[in-house]
C-alpha cells in the first residue's frame, strides 16, 4: 500500500508548524556584522602592501629565484650543497 500526502504551505508556515526557531533576525544580524566587517577591511586596505604581497618579485626576490635556480643546476651536476668538488 501506497499512502502520499501533499501539503501545500510556506517554508515560514512550515517551520512554525514544526516548532523550529526562527533564525531570519540572527541571519540578518550576522551578514549585517560580515558585510561591515568586509567594507572596513577593503577601505583599509593599502594597494601598494596589496601588490608587494602579490609580487613578490623584488629584488631580494630576484635574489632568492636565482639562489634557488643555482641550487637546482648544482644538485643536478651532481655537486651537492655544502660538498666541495673533488
Amino acid at each position: 500500500m501506497k499512502v502520499n500526502i501533499e501539503v501545500d504551505c510556506t517554508p515560514d508556515e512550515a517551520r512554525r508548524f514544526l516548532g523550529l526557531p526562527d533564525v531570519a533576525p540572527m541571519q540578518q544580524t550576522v551578514m549585517a556584522a560580515m558585510e561591515k566587517r568586509l567594507v572596513d577591511a577593503i577601505s583599509s586596505t593599502d594597494p601598494q602592501k596589496l601588490m608587494e604581497q602579490w609580487m613578490p618579485f623584488s629584488m631580494k626576490g630576484m635574489e632568492q629565484w636565482g639562489a634557488l635556480w643555482a641550487q637546482i643546476a648544482q644538485t643536478a651536476a651532481g655537486f651537492p650543497r655544502g660538498k666541495k668538488k673533488e
